[in-house]
């Protein structure tokens, strides 16, 4: 064995003993709280397989769109039949289309109640605020609100929220917080979003 193998492999060695050691300190069993954010691709679609890893397990799920409940949606429309997932949608479209302040934060609200009622359900096992952010950028919803709803969530349910600009609040209080970031888009050369790709 050459040095250089030699060091790589006492590098591996250490680095699994690192690891071993953070598995052996993770003794909390809980729900979590998820925050998937930044100006990049992706955040809806980890929330996506999220949800089907738990339905997979045959776990409750509820998934709550703010903003693209108009759009077509691959992923809905493959797990619809799933009777452990309910979905409710926004169904108002982009914010910046209906240029009406007024039917949009009434939307927002009523779809609001149905994420109330699933944060507060222990039956859910996993709870999905997509495009959450814009609701509380645009002041549709209040952090305090959305803040205090999680928190008091079961504590067995797991949280994600998704949509850029997250609330810092809800990055402080997050237990896991991923933010895509933009290094290239395909949209930025003039192509356009592709079905089964996008959504």
């Amino acid at each position: 064995m050459t040095d250089r193998q030699q060091r790589h492999q006492r590098a591996m060695q250490k680095l699994k003993a690192h690891v071993d050691d953070k598995i052996a300190a993770a003794d909390q069993q809980r729900g979590l709280l998820l925050v998937f954010t930044g100006n990049g691709k992706g955040k809806t679609t980890a929330a996506w397989g999220t949800v089907t890893r738990a339905l997979g397990y045959g776990y409750r799920v509820g998934v709550v769109q703010f903003i693209k409940g108009l759009w077509e949606c691959g992923e809905r429309e493959r797990l619809a039949d799933d009777a452990n997932l309910e979905v409710s949608i926004m169904a108002t479209g982009f914010t910046w289309e209906t240029q009406n302040r007024e039917s949009d934060t009434a939307a927002c609200q009523a779809v609001w109640q149905d994420a109330a009622r699933l944060l507060a359900d222990p039956e859910v096992y996993l709870v999905v605020l997509d495009e959450i952010t814009y609701m509380l950028k645009f002041g549709y919803l209040d952090i305090d609100t959305v803040r205090q709803a999680i928190a008091a969530r079961p504590p067995e349910q797991s949280v994600i929220v998704t949509g850029r600009n997250a609330h810092r609040e809800l990055i402080e209080m997050a237990d896991t917080v991923s933010e895509m970031q933009d290094v290239k888009h395909a949209f930025d050369a003039g192509i356009q979003a592709r079905r089964g790709i996008d959504y």
